[in-house]
């Protein structure tokens, strides 16, 4: 990565909206171009247009998973940087995205300058020395992330959600009112 980064690109894949533009927009404010997309096809488009120097790839997105686009991207694009961005940190994710071509990963919530610096390690592959930004989640963060994510797929209805989780519509209820770790 130049020191400048001017007219280097950046290709940004995420499907959460918010997340994807405030980053293109970080990223253009320390002067790159920055080209977003919120799935694999979207992502396909834009690398056919040009093909970045960097990219920046959520693991889960809905289709194809960001793991099969950095496999596409790594055959189509190999001098491509990529760095795996997800919600959902496990060493074994990590590992994946690794042999998949990955040149880094970093777990959300990550701000802009956590995920440049990623782009700055130069991993060793095959050694034990990979630089992996992991910070696991507690398991009240990823109970916090469960329970919101089905209740988000039950459209927000309580009783559903409890049903999908196997729990009491109650303790649902109680672990809601609690605030987000």
């Amino acid at each position: 990565m130049s020191s400048t980064g001017y007219g280097e690109l950046f290709l940004i894949v995420d499907d959460d909206e918010l997340l994807r533009t405030r980053l293109a927009r970080a990223i253009i404010s320390r002067g790159y171009r920055a080209v977003t997309a919120c799935d694999f096809d979207e992502a396909m488009l834009q690398l056919n247009v040009e093909a970045p120097h960097y990219a920046v790839v959520d693991l889960n997105m809905p289709g194809r998973s960001g793991l099969e686009l950095l496999e596409t991207m790594s055959q189509q694009s190999p001098e491509t940087k990529c760095v795996m961005l997800t919600g959902y940190g496990s060493i074994t994710t990590a590992v994946e995205a690794m042999r998949a071509g990955a040149w880094n990963y970093v777990t959300k919530p990550a701000d802009v300058e956590q995920i440049l610096s990623a782009f700055h390690t130069t991993p060793e592959r095959g050694s034990r020395k990979v630089e992996i930004q992991y910070k696991p989640q507690t398991l009240a963060e990823t109970e916090w992330d469960h329970i919101q994510r089905v209740l988000a797929d039950c459209g927000s209805n309580i009783s559903k959600a409890a049903r999908e989780l196997g729990i009491p519509r109650r303790t649902l209820q109680r672990k809601l009112k609690k605030r987000a770790p």
